[in-house]
């Protein structure tokens, strides 16, 4: 016995639809009834169009008569414009030392802020060498402020805590308060001036 491939998202026409009978829509979206398929497929090339199968789980299978051609464009449109707008979290690093300059602490800080601006989120990872992880004190207190700079478009997602020779603090961006990234499809187009 062959198997049902539930998660196939293949779309049969024409002569792929197996079944005897099918409930036809037509291409204004008119019900036109129960047919059997030779019948609805003789139907849809009669117009210049192709049977497509809509709904297979419905008993009978609904089948539309439709440029199959137009429809496959329309879902590709359909599925790259829902793929522009989604957005993948990354996970940025910035790594620093406990004694860190004031100049290249404002210099990460600005890379952070960017980060949070495109909505991806940071590990902030304090390496500390030899002696140093002695006073975890001083890396709390640089997390501390890490915090504070970065409060008001900022959470804290996991808290400063230690692995080996580092402690790890992550920060995540706040909803609502990112700006979003602009729609491409809106183009303005520039007019030219042209003297003769």
């Amino acid at each position: 016995m062959g198997k049902i491939n539930k998660g196939s998202k293949e779309v049969r026409i024409n002569e792929r639809i197996r079944v005897s009978q099918v409930r036809v829509v037509d291409e204004n979206g008119q019900m036109v009834g129960v047919l059997s398929t030779r019948d609805a497929i003789e139907q849809a090339r009669g117009r210049g169009f192709d049977l497509v199968e809509v709904s297979p789980a419905a008993v009978p299978p609904v089948c539309r008569i439709m440029d199959y051609g137009k429809y496959k464009y329309e879902l590709s449109k359909k599925a790259k414009k829902a793929k522009r707008k989604q957005h993948v979290v990354h996970l940025k690093e910035i790594k620093m030392r406990p004694g860190i300059e004031a100049h290249d602490y404002n210099f990460k800080m600005n890379h952070a802020r960017r980060f949070l601006e495109e909505r991806d989120k940071i590990k902030f990872s304090l390496i500390f060498r030899g002696r140093e992880v002695t006073h975890l004190d001083i890396g709390m207190a640089l997390f501390d402020r890490v915090a504070r700079d970065l409060a008001e478009i900022a959470n804290i997602e996991s808290g400063p805590r230690k692995e080996g020779m580092n402690v790890i603090m992550v920060l995540g961006p706040k909803p609502g308060l990112i700006k979003k990234p602009e729609d491409d499809s809106e183009e303005v187009a520039e007019e030219e001036d042209v003297t003769s």
